[in-house]
């Protein structure tokens, strides 16, 4: 009963290993079928597939070259941007000091493009007048009438000081008449680069309304950070926002004063509109003070537009506006052919890793090949569902990281069946020496591959983005290296022990005590040769000079030690 429970277990940890297989299987099958957005292939990334480049050129309120500080800073949003988009594998740079350029693998799609251009210019206004977005008005012959240009002569200063930024003061003739003919339909009708000092007219996002706003009271610098979730009284999607301490300050005297003008009656000057790149996303009404610096946009949001909108302020206002300067399809800067050619290496590399374990370890060396078929099979499937899930995209830089691992996997089963022989030549039998054996060797592969998943981390975190392919795979490559030694190896290992072949110590099997040198009672000393077959002699002297080979330093001096001594012994006897 004894002898059968590793059995028992190896064929559990057997069947595990298939089910999580499988599980993995269905998983990126619902990725398939269900969502349509996994695939049976891995993703490429740019370097392999190529994508989509877009030049952004900078420009600035003065007209004066941006400094490289404001470049890297923009740069750094967009990077964080793209990142929350699941887009992995982008390339962004810096170029020619007044350039940014982004690749992205594959197709870019409009809203990641958008996350990409837009600078997020968030500003808070007063609300001075709304209005329908028409720009005429029935005349007295009963047609539609456009509202004419504003008159040059209409006076465009205030005529008294505005004491805030809901003074109607600041609704001046020029200003009235801009409104008036304001056509929310025509493209260069756009606020996003009007002076935040002076009131303007802004449309909102579905150009349905349209509005007199005073000067900018905040900017996106005043918030921390912002996120998206559901009303929990409405369960309308909203953006919650979180101001630094500066912007809740400026933010709580001007909810104190739209508050009172909410009592009194004071309609529209009681709301308050986000302004993003010149269009009102929305326009509250203000319910009571906001002084903790915590208020939130609510509108006609979906869950997907509240994220895109949340990413974007959370990532804050590009210290520099932008206009696309080219948006190209881009081929791929390595291609087909370096993709052919890694993996005809990493294939070169497992031919010579199987060659080797079949002539050293002959018939073991098949529980090697089928090791890395294994891991070969569950790294495919993973990689997959990252793709799916995390935006993973396979670079040439990781599929370097999955030929390297070959050989990293490959180390720990040899340290495996080293242990075994060990423990072979010690004169145990070959089921006590794989329990022995997987004893001492995992704790060796324990540590060896926590310096590896170490490496890789650090690499990931402190390396180029162009070398984070390789750190990942590394890292990923590592993790499931361990798994299958403990949950396929270790149990092939088991079952192979109890077997004929192997159990046997078959001379093609591997594990074929002679050969591997167990001819001696402890590791110093050695047992008596029989030679009463010339045959036989000559196969024992060659199992005592590998036992002799594999002896320590430390073994091989108490052996020789020892020699002398019998030496010495026999000479005095001799001598006598």
């Amino acid at each position: 009963m004894a002898s059968s429970s590793p059995v028992r277990h190896a064929w559990r940890v057997l069947l595990g290993l298939l089910i999580v297989t499988a599980v993995l299987f269905g998983i990126n099958a619902v990725g398939v079928y269900v969502f349509q957005k996994s695939s049976w292939t891995p993703e490429l990334a740019l370097d392999l597939q190529g994508g989509t480049q877009i030049v952004l050129s900078a420009e600035t309120e003065d007209g004066a070259a941006p400094s490289q500080e404001q470049l890297d800073q923009a740069a750094s949003i967009i990077r964080q941007r793209v990142d929350a988009s699941g887009v992995a594998e982008a390339d962004i740079t810096t170029e020619g000091g007044q350039n940014i350029v982004v690749q992205i693998p594959g197709v870019a799609d409009e809203q990641t493009r958008e996350r990409i251009t837009s600078s997020a210019q968030l500003q808070f206004r007063a609300v001075l007048a709304t209005d329908t977005a028409a720009n005429s008005f029935v005349g007295e012959d009963g047609n539609e009438t456009p509202y004419p240009s504003p008159d040059p002569s209409l006076e465009a200063t205030p005529t008294a000081t505005p004491t805030d930024g809901s003074d109607l003061s600041w609704v001046t003739p020029a200003l009235q008449a801009e409104f008036l003919a304001y056509d929310c339909a025509n493209p260069e009708n756009n606020a996003a680069q009007a002076s935040a000092e002076e009131p303007i007219v802004a449309c909102d996002e579905t150009g349905t309304a349209k509005f007199i706003l005073g000067p900018a009271e905040l900017d996106g610098t005043a918030i921390d950070d912002a996120t998206s979730g559901r009303d929990p009284q409405s369960g309308a999607w909203l953006v919650q926002l979180t101001m630094n301490p500066a912007g809740a300050d400026a933010f709580g005297k001007v909810s104190t004063r739209l508050n009172q003008n909410r009592i009194d009656g004071l309609s529209p000057r009681d709301q308050f509109a986000f302004v993003l790149d010149g269009a009102v996303i929305s326009a509250p009404r203000m319910n009571g003070v906001i002084l903790d610096g915590r208020p939130s946009i609510s509108g006609s949001f979906t869950q997907e537009s509240a994220t895109t909108l949340a990413d974007q302020l959370k990532y804050g206002a590009l210290p520099l506006s932008f206009i696309v300067q080219s948006s190209d399809t881009i081929s791929a800067t390595l291609g087909t052919q370096q993709l052919q050619i890694g993996l005809i290496t990493g294939l070169i590399g497992l031919i010579l890793v199987a060659i080797y374990s079949l002539t050293v370890y002959r018939a073991l060396g098949s529980v090697i090949i089928a090791s890395i078929a294994v891991m070969a099979v569950l790294t495919y499937i993973v990689i997959c569902i990252l793709a799916w899930r995390l935006g993973f995209r396979l670079s040439l830089a990781g599929v370097a990281g999955l030929i390297v691992s070959i050989g990293f996997t490959a180390d720990s089963f040899i340290v495996y069946f080293e242990r075994i022989r060990d423990e072979l030549r010690d004169g145990k039998s070959i089921t006590s020496a794989v329990e022995d054996g997987w004893g001492r060797a995992k704790r060796t592969i324990y540590i060896s591959k926590s310096i590896n998943i170490l490496a890789a981390v650090v690499l990931y975190i402190l390396a180029d983005s162009t070398v984070k392919g390789f750190a990942f795979t590394l890292g990923l490559t590592t993790l499931i290296d361990v798994l299958i030694f403990v949950i396929f190896t270790h149990p092939v290992m088991q079952l192979l022990a109890r077997t004929r072949f192997f159990g046997g110590g078959h001379k093609l099997s591997g594990l074929d005590p002679e050969a591997l040198g167990a001819v001696y009672r402890s590791r110093s000393q050695f047992r008596t040769v029989a030679t009463s077959s010339a045959g036989r002699g000559a196969r024992n002297t060659r199992s005592r000079g590998e036992a002799e080979r594999r002896q320590t330093i430390a073994e091989r001096k108490r052996a020789e030690a020892l020699a002398n001594e019998r030496s010495a012994h026999a000479g005095s006897e001799g001598d006598a």
